[in-house]
């Protein structure tokens, strides 16, 4: 596959929590930023503002919720509240 095989995904548009279908990878298209289904982080913001960079190439697309399957929503599931343990004496 070609550079010219890539989706453009502006800088702008990625957000908190966001995933895609594929990697992602920087704009000279060898460098991954982030991998296929991980969700785009603080520190991965961050990074894009820090460093400048305009754009990331793609050939996948954005996730949407109702696009992750049962195996990610284990992984995505909200932790129990968790009970205190009686001190041992």
């Amino acid at each position: 596959m070609t550079k010219k095989d890539f989706k453009r995904v502006e800088c702008s548009s990625i957000k908190l929590g966001m995933r895609f279908s594929a990697p992602v990878f920087f704009d000279d298209g060898e460098n991954m930023f982030l991998a296929e289904g991980k969700t785009a982080k603080m520190y991965h913001i961050a990074a894009l503002k820090r460093w400048a960079i305009p754009f990331l190439l793609t050939f996948g697309h954005p996730i949407d919720e109702s696009d992750i399957s049962d195996e990610d929503a284990d992984e995505a599931e909200e932790l129990e509240e968790v009970e205190e343990l009686e001190e041992v004496v």
